[in-house]
């Protein structure tokens, strides 16, 4: 889509054009983490879901490229709340990807970095929910927060019935 052209009507996928030229790389890292290898029907997987099955490797890989996309995003001027929930992609990719062998299912199944690039496209377009991008983000730190409460609540609990 060249600039001053017309926005693309709803539900429609935008077009690679949306991403500046020296962010055009971020569809192909997303392409190879998530979805270079067809696997039959609608399913694909990448280098994230495959490096994964190496315990450390994998996860560590794919928050590195996840990080540079979100840079590059940064770069492109991009709002906070877009950026806030490419942030949280990622941290859910690699929490929930730290774990053995159902993470990598996850990984699989989730695709952050292809996520991502959907955000970010949308956002260059000005075709994101601000609002919505900044309650999905705060419904997963408060998810987070939770999660790392429960086994501080069980020990204080134990302790005290010492």
């Amino acid at each position: 889509m060249k600039s001053g052209a017309a926005r693309p009507e709803p539900g429609r996928v935008l077009e690679p054009e949306v991403l500046p030229p020296e962010a055009r790389w971020v569809e192909k890292a997303a392409w190879l983490m998530d979805r270079a290898i067809p696997l039959g029907g609608k399913w694909s997987v990448g280098l994230d879901g495959i490096l994964g099955l190496v315990p450390g490797v994998g996860d560590i890989a794919g928050i590195l490229v996840g990080g540079f996309i979100i840079a590059q995003a940064i770069r492109a001027r991009l709002p906070r709340s877009a950026i806030g929930r490419m942030v949280a992609n990622i941290a859910i990719d690699g929490l929930v990807g730290a774990v053995p062998f159902l993470g990598d299912l996850f990984d699989v199944a989730f695709k952050a970095n292809t996520r991502n690039v959907q955000i970010f496209r949308e956002a260059m377009a000005g075709r994101r929910a601000p609002a919505r991008d900044s309650l999905f983000v705060a419904g997963v730190f408060l998810a987070i927060l939770l999660i790392l409460a429960i086994p501080v609540v069980v020990i204080a609990l134990l302790l005290r019935s010492l």
